[in-house]
């Protein structure tokens, strides 16, 4: 695979300015892991969410200003018809829907801007890769350039999580042994 890498390599060739700009085709900062799967999954529920509920503001109807006689009208209707009924429920669903909604949001929001950033930040990544310029020469030859390393490391990754669960489990053992007692 490395000799035909450098055999394309040739025909690809950029210039080494060009190729070592401090720019990679991929960027490699990860981590993995079931949970960190799970988060990054749960940062798009949130995004996902965010928009969602975006949309739902923007469907509902825009509260008309109210003047001194329809606020009055309103209360008094409201007062007369009692909780529970259609007058009730029809001055609910504008003001109170868009409150909730806006509540909610800003609580989606919150989460995600405490919790989930870094998972934010890898969502945005991953949609920068839809992005790549496949037909640009110089993409091109720095993908394949940048290919051995990202494939080694990407073959290697299965297998550093399984030493890493190994390595959690013998702790566990161990501390599990120191605590018990001695018979």
């Amino acid at each position: 695979m490395n000799r035909t890498i450098q055999n394309l390599l040739q025909h690809y060739r950029i210039p080494l300015k060009e190729k070592f700009n401090g720019k990679p085709v991929f960027n490699t900062e990860s981590s993995a892991d079931r949970m960190e799967t799970k988060r990054v999954f749960m940062g798009g529920v949130l995004e996902t969410y965010e928009k969602l509920i975006g949309q739902m503001l923007k469907e509902l109807p825009t509260p008309s200003p109210q003047t001194a006689g329809s606020s009055n009208e309103g209360l008094a209707s409201a007062i007369t018809a009692g909780p529970g009924t259609a007058s009730d429920t029809r001055s609910e669903a504008g003001g109170d829907v868009r409150m909730d909604l806006n509540y909610i949001l800003t609580k989606v929001q919150e989460l995600k801007r405490h919790k989930y950033q870094e998972q934010d930040k890898l969502l945005q990544r991953l949609q920068a890769l839809k992005h790549i310029q496949m037909d640009n020469f110089v993409i091109q030859s720095k993908a394949l350039w940048e290919l051995p390393r990202l494939y080694e490391e990407a073959s290697s990754l299965p297998d550093d999580i399984r030493m890493q669960r190994r390595r959690r489990r013998r702790r566990r053992q161990a501390r599990r042994d120191k605590t018990r007692p001695r018979a």
